[in-house]
C-alpha cells in the first residue's frame, strides 16, 4: 500500500481496511482505510466524538469491529483478543492513563513487562524509560494516585514501553494537561521517535505532533478526511479550519 506523500513500497506494520465500528445502533466508524510502516510515527487528528479513540479500540482488540480487516506485522487480527495483539506486540496507551492508583509508579512500570521477553530485560527497560522520564524516577517511590496529571501520563507511557512492543498507540497524551507539561511530554515523544519508535498517536490539535510525525491522518465523522504530510495540513488553512476549527 503506496499513499501520496509515503514514498514507500514496503509493507505495512500495521494496514486498516475499510474498518467500521459502532457503539448499539449508532456507527461511529465509516469504513476507514490507513496504514503505518515501522520506524514511523504517525498522527491521527480530529475533533473529539469523531472515531479516533474508537478506531484504537478496534485495532487492539477491546471493540469489536463490525467489518473491516485489520493486518499487522503481516497478521490477520480483526478478530483477535486484546492479549493475542499484546503477544504480538501491539502496545495501547489509553485515554486517561488507568493506571493502579494504590500501586507504586515502579510497580506501574513493572506491570507493563508482562511478557516473558519484556521481563527478562525489565531493567534495561526501566533504565530507558527513567533516562526519558527522569521525573518519573524521582517519583518511583509514590503511589501513582499521588501524582500530577502529567505525571501520570509519563508514567503510562512508560509502562507501555516497558512491553517490549513493535507499536504502541497513545490516545490523546496531552488531554487536559498544562502547556509546560505538554512540552515535556512531546520533548521526550520527539527523542524516541528519533531512537526509532514506531507509534500512532491519537490527538485533537495538530500543534505539536505535526512537529514530530512523519504522516498524518484527519478523522472526520468516522471517515479519513486526510492522509498525508504533515506540512501539507499545516499549509492547508482552509482544512484546519474546518475540520479543526
Amino acid at each position: 500500500m503506496s499513499e501520496h506523500g509515503r514514498g514507500t513500497d514496503a509493507q505495512a506494520l500495521l494496514e486498516v481496511d475499510g474498518l467500521s465500528a459502532a457503539y448499539d445502533d449508532t456507527r461511529v466508524l465509516e469504513g476507514i482505510s490507513f496504514s503505518l510502516y515501522e520506524n514511523e510515527t504517525v498522527a491521527m487528528l480530529g475533533p473529539n466524538g469523531h472515531g479516533k479513540t474508537t478506531a484504537l479500540r478496534a485495532i487492539s482488540g477491546l471493540h469489536s469491529s463490525k467489518s473491516g480487516r485489520i493486518a499487522f506485522d503481516g497478521v490477520d487480527i480483526s478478530d483477535a483478543a486484546p492479549h493475542e495483539g499484546a503477544a504480538r506486540g501491539l502496545v495501547h496507551v489509553p485515554q486517561g492513563d488507568l493506571l493502579f492508583g494504590e500501586m507504586t509508579v515502579m510497580e506501574n512500570l513493572l506491570a507493563g513487562a508482562y511478557l516473558r521477553t519484556a521481563w527478562r530485560e525489565r531493567k534495561e527497560r526501566l533504565e530507558r524509560v527513567f533516562t526519558i522520564f527522569p521525573r518519573i524516577h524521582e517519583r518511583r517511590g509514590q503511589l501513582a494516585s499521588n501524582l500530577s496529571g502529567g505525571e501520570r501520563r509519563m508514567v503510562a507511557i512508560g509502562r507501555g514501553l516497558m512491553a517490549d512492543g513493535k507499536l504502541i498507540m497513545i490516545d490523546e497524551p496531552s488531554l487536559g494537561l498544562a502547556p509546560v507539561m505538554i512540552d515535556a511530554l512531546y520533548a521526550a515523544l520527539a527523542e524516541l521517535k528519533a531512537a526509532g519508535l514506531t507509534c500512532l498517536i491519537v490527538e485533537e490539535s495538530p500543534d505539536r505532533v505535526a512537529k514530530i510525525a512523519d504522516f498524518v491522518y484527519l478523522v472526520d465523522s468516522g471517515s479519513i478526511a486526510f492522509g498525508g504530510k504533515p506540512e501539507v495540513l499545516m499549509q492547508d488553512r482552509a482544512m484546519l479550519n474546518t475540520y479543526l476549527g
